[in-house]
């Protein structure tokens, strides 16, 4: 916001009148420069020069000295308006009348001396005021009293929703009979494409207009010229339909454009070619991709909440939906604030009004006793009211816009943050959380900057600065540490507790009673169908209603919101861990090797868009379909859909060829040995090959339908077949590797619906991720028999599933051409990239993507911006198998030319 208030404030030095001067939902229809004339002196005393505001609930006058006061008249206190004679009138020079005389029976006075302080008003029998208008001419007089005579016809209407309607018709009257002045184009060059009506939205403001796109900017001008037309450079960061608002910067709080349409098609159509013109310029909006981003730490905890936000229709432009944001320490009396300590914080995971278990047993015991429709807080924790309550000295005018040109007692406003703490843990009505401006670089709205009287408090001291708490030396310190705080690892580890009652699955529902989170049903979204509603007074108030008392975010998530990732050692704050049980417990010098390897592999994902051909080798008569290497890395060994194994040497290009059925083998792996080749194939079995022996070393038959994929962990075996069963074998590895037959004992079978094309194990080896030809994924945990969590993420074949190395996500790849993370431990699903054509094998870190597609290409994507960051061609054919040592340092891929291809990333 401070950045619309920085030019309000800027504008205001130039030109005393603002909008703000309205009343809320008023319009401002034109203006005319005019002369104020008193009844009494010499003509040139008593004629003050200005311009005369035509609106639609009142008529301002504004004076050229900016000492004198700017005059308001409301048109429901006009005791009659009408063309009048000026005292002096000459009738041989002026023909007819150019004088406006107003009688009214009161006048508020507004910025006297220039000063933004509550509005004065005067009250008399009647007032009478002149209004002379220059040039000189009848005309202006004339149309003025036509035109202000159809808005005081709308005044006078009995009922609210009349007045509305009629004021709507004349305003839409006037924008149907004016157009986009298109001399106001920024380059003579510029084509419009499309032209239409809106209003721009600002806090407590909109102002109708006309709105144009051309091929390099989106224009809105005023009707009424006020402000001067704008328009947005269309190489914008991001466009997000609420209205319509447009970002042209990443992470930015403030939009650089506002608008709210009359049609939802011309909305959408404007949106459209927005969208589509600058298709590369937009980034992806979804709330799965930036939890993505924060859950590996790529986002802030500011910057995520900035964007739920956004997504959710929270608006700087809209005070009664502004961004919301949480209290997080608890502690505002120490002399020093320990972010070590979590009882320096707020429990994030109750709304405020359950923070207080006193209270909260009050609330409950009126919620139980209360007719439908229930709810347990009768205010909000966001309004226009508590925004501008933080935020007034800063933004004095649009407090005394939205109360009716006062402000609050001195004693209610924002004076101490601590006092604010305390009273929303313990006031009966006080349950609002924060906004952004808490945790920005911008203090100016804790301090009295512009000077304003904000009156006393009853101890006698006139409202200043706000109080900070003790451990804060001054405003911009006080920020710092609460920054600090919002970034720190306790709030990082519990912000998504916080994220499930305002955006998440508690916000509505069973959950939001359980979770003692339940407002008024007229703030929630679809709460209260204003549609249906046919009488128009009772359809304005209960807008009103809402608009005032607050409203709660569009609901983002519908199930548990995934946990931060916290790095072991530091986190983005760089504040210290919590305690050091939390590190790993490995020795300093296996922490130390362990690090090396990280920092190899980060190494080497950061240069996997580099991957330079080491050799390429054709060695099957079929497309290959497994890859397995021996932990020399010199022995290649490779299934294939020609129904045989093949053994290749890096060393001396040697080949060894094995056929164990005369139908297809789908997948193989190396036991950790290095002695054993297990395989499977179409032919229901799995396979397991002795190298040294040079023979298949046994045989296990064990499903009805093709065994599709196999993993092997702690001499335990799984197998995925297409007869809709993942089962896992006991058999030892020494006993395999022996020259004797393997006792296979079956320790669980896993059902599914479908033929099971693929599966994963996680690092631990506690839990199994397998995908279906239908589609399905499937998490378990190997202890039992039943699934954690299934969902459908892709329509037809899964083609692969694994689990991140830290065991967190889990990537899956289908016939859909989409690449879809899914949370494990919330079963969410957080992000889907769509791809140009169908993926059929990866690798990744959890960030980076190495994936080979049907043309036979690699792809290198970023996960985070869901972009493509390299292509490479590799195969003449779909790939269709990926192998990757641990060190990220080789890859192989085969394909459907029947070749297998050895890469290396280059430094």
């Amino acid at each position: 916001l401070k950045n619309i208030l920085n030019i309000c404030h800027l504008f205001m030095l130039m030109c005393r009148f603002s909008l703000l001067l309205l009343d809320l939902e008023e319009h401002y229809f034109e203006q005319h420069t005019a002369y104020n004339l008193t009844a009494r002196g010499p003509e040139a005393n008593r004629r003050t020069s200005g311009s005369l505001k035509i609106c639609s609930k009142s008529i301002i006058f504004e004076p050229d000295d900016a000492v004198k006061p700017i005059l308001k008249i409301l048109l429901k206190d006009c005791k009659g308006i009408g063309a009048v004679e000026e005292r002096g009138h000459n009738p041989f020079t002026e023909s007819k009348p150019a004088c406006i005389l107003i009688e009214t029976k009161q006048i508020y006075l507004i910025k006297e001396e220039n000063m933004v302080a509550p509005y004065k008003y005067e009250r008399r029998i009647l007032f009478r005021s002149y209004y002379r208008f220059a040039p000189l001419l009848f005309f202006y007089s004339l149309r003025f009293l036509l035109f202000i005579g159809s808005i005081i016809l709308a005044s006078c209407l009995d009922k609210l929703g009349d007045q509305t309607a009629m004021v709507a018709a004349i305003l839409q009257s006037r924008l149907a009979r004016t157009c986009f002045d298109k001399n106001s184009f920024q380059h003579v060059t510029e084509n419009p494409h499309m032209e239409c009506v809106a209003e721009m939205v600002s806090p407590l403001v909109t102002n109708a207009g006309h709105v144009c796109i051309t091929d390099c900017n989106l224009y809105f001008q005023p009707m009424n010229s006020y402000p001067m037309h704008s328009y947005v450079n269309l190489c914008v960061f991001t466009v997000c339909v609420k209205g319509l608002e447009v970002f042209c910067t990443e992470n930015d709080l403030c939009s650089d454009i506002y608008l709210k349409f009359y049609s939802t098609k011309e909305r959408d159509e404007l949106y459209y070619y927005i969208a589509t013109f600058l298709e590369n310029h937009i980034a992806e909006c979804t709330a799965e991709s930036y939890m993505l981003q924060w859950q590996r730490g790529h986002i802030s905890n500011y910057q995520y909440l900035l964007h739920l936000n956004n997504l959710a229709d929270r608006s700087v432009n809209d005070l009664s939906q502004y961004p919301v944001f949480p209290w997080v320490i608890s502690d505002y009396s120490s002399t020093q604030l320990d972010l070590l300590n979590p009882a320096s914080f707020r429990d994030l995971s109750k709304p405020i009004g359950a923070l207080n278990t006193e209270r909260l047993e009050r609330l409950l015991e009126r919620y139980r006793d209360m007719p439908e429709p229930h709810f347990m807080y009768g205010s909000h924790y966001s309004s226009p009211g508590y925004v501008l309550f933080y935020l007034v000295r800063v933004a004095p005018e649009h407090m005394l816009c939205l109360q009716n040109g006062r402000f609050d007692q001195a004693d209610r406003m924002f004076n101490s943050v601590g006092e604010t703490w305390k009273n929303c843990l313990e006031g009966g009505t006080d349950f609002k959380e924060l906004i952004p401006e808490f945790y920005g670089s911008d203090s100016s709205f804790l301090k009295n900057l512009l000077g304003l009287n904000l009156g006393r408090r009853q101890g006698g001291g006139r409202v200043e600065n706000v109080e900070l708490p003790p451990w804060a030396s001054d405003p911009d310190d006080f920020l710092e540490k609460m920054r600090l705080a919002l970034e720190c690892q306790y709030v990082s580890e519990h912000l998504h507790e916080w994220i499930d009652l305002i955006f998440g699955y508690k916000q509505r529902g069973s959950e939001a009673v359980a979770a003692h989170n339940v407002f008024h049903p007229f703030t929630y979204e679809g709460g209260v169908d204003c549609d249906s509603i046919e009488d128009p007074d009772q359809k304005i108030a209960m807008l009103t209603q809402i608009l005032e008392f607050g409203q709660t975010p569009r609901q983002l998530f519908v199930t548990p919101h995934p946990q931060r990732i916290t790095p072991r050692f530091h986190n983005l704050s760089a504040t210290p861990s919590l305690s050091s049980s939390e590190l790993s417990p490995l020795s300093p010098s296996m922490e130390s090797f362990e690090d090396l390897t990280e920092e190899s592999k980060k190494m080497a994902w950061s240069n996997m868009n580099k991957l330079a051909l080491q050799s390429c080798h054709k060695i099957h008569k079929e497309a290959v379909t497994g890859i397995a290497v021996a932990l020399s890395g010199d022995s290649i060994f490779s299934t294939s859909q020609d129904s045989t194994l093949k053994m290749f040497s890096k060393e001396n290009g040697l080949q060894r060829s094995v056929s164990f059925s005369n139908m297809a083998l789908s997948s193989c792996l190396m036991l950790p040995d290095d002695k054993i080749v297990v395989c499977s194939s179409w032919d229901n079995n799995v396979y397991f090959y002795s190298i040294a022996y040079g023979r298949r070393q046994d045989t296990l038959m064990g499903h009805d339908d093709a065994v599709s994929h196999i993993c092997w962990r702690d001499d335990k075996l799984y197998t995925a077949s297409w007869d809709s069963t993942v089962k896992i074998w006991k058999c030892v590895a020494d006993d395999i590797s022996s020259n004797k037959r393997t006792q296979f004992d079956l320790l669980a079978e896993f059902e599914h619906e479908a033929g099971v094309n693929t599966l994963d194990l996680s690092p631990a080896g506690t839990l199994l991720a397998t995908g279906t030809k239908e589609g399905t994924l499937t998490l378990w945990d190997i202890a039992s028999p039943l699934p954690l969590n299934q969902l459908t993420c892709h329509s037809g074949k899964i083609h692969q599933v694994a689990f991140s190395p830290d065991s967190r996500h889990i990537l899956s790849v289908g016939e859909d051409s989409c690449l879809v993370v899914t949370d494990v431990q919330t079963g969410m699903l957080i992000a889907t990239v769509h791809a140009e054509q169908e993926q059929r094998c990866f690798c990744w870190d959890g960030n980076t993507v190495l994936s080979g597609g049907m043309s036979g290409d690699l792809s290198v994507w970023d996960l985070l911006s869901s972009k493509v960051i390299h292509k490479i061609p590799a195969h003449s054919g779909a790939v269709t198998c990926m192998w990757m040592n641990e060190q990220c340092s080789t890859i192989i891929t085969g394909g459907v030319d029947k070749q297998i291809i050895l890469w290396k990333p280059e430094y």
